[in-house]
């Protein structure tokens, strides 16, 4: 298929922030890019859409060949596009997030990432581009989504969380994105009356605290 303009065509990539909740920390994934421009700089894992490709299909191939990442949902955070976001050119992105547990999930540099590796949101090294802004941004919209009022946007929070958890987990997820304390009692009679939440008849195992009772969101 071939494409003829008679006016400048910027080029389009895609970036994904792949956020996990490690050792009660939110953290997001990056990676070492060790080609130019920002040769050796860490950068949220993306590239350039091929012509015939989706968005969301060029944003998980990116995030294959770079990290080896597979089937992770991911969905749409916003669109970036200030003409001097790229020493390259006139390039717009499309970020996208993804929501991940921290159980067993192992992240490899592949492609042009020399190296792959989790960091505290809250203690990033230098980023190349504007990866700065959109982690900001992605970490902000995670915020806005577990306020207590807004019942189906507060779901994601499950998304770091095992099939199985206790209500301690699920605390310590909502107050890891929201970024503040929340009370024990209320921040229950809170979840208990906006999700269905039921008893596994499981408890948990090992830790330095009494074995709890392990809960799972209800489908439907």
């Amino acid at each position: 298929m071939s494409y003829t303009y008679d006016y400048p065509r910027p080029s389009v990539t895609t970036d994904i922030l792949v956020f996990s909740i490690r050792d009660g920390i939110l953290q997001v994934l990056l990676i070492e890019r060790k080609i130019d421009p920002f040769r050796g700089a860490w950068a949220i894992p993306g590239g350039f859409v091929q012509m015939d490709e989706d968005l969301r299909d060029g944003a998980l191939r990116e995030l294959e060949e770079e990290t080896g990442l597979t089937g992770i949902p991911i969905r749409q955070l916003r669109t970036y596009g200030h003409p001097d976001r790229d020493p390259r050119g006139r390039v717009i992105t499309v970020a996208f997030v993804a929501l991940v547990p921290s159980d067993d999930l192992i992240a490899t540099g592949g492609s042009d990432a020399r190296d792959a590796r989790w960091f505290a949101v809250d203690d990033l090294p230098p980023l190349a581009f504007d990866h700065d802004r959109i982690v900001a941004d992605g970490r902000a919209q995670l915020a806005r989504d577990v306020t207590a009022t807004l019942h189906d946007s507060a779901l994601i929070a499950f998304d770091f969380l095992p099939p199985a958890f206790t209500l301690s987990q699920a605390q310590q997820v909502f107050e890891t994105l929201r970024g503040e304390a929340m009370d024990k009692r209320n921040f229950r009679k809170w979840l208990a009356s906006e999700y269905a939440l039921e008893d596994t008849g499981e408890k948990s195992t090992g830790g330095r605290h009494r074995p709890a009772a392990l809960y799972r969101l209800k489908e439907g």
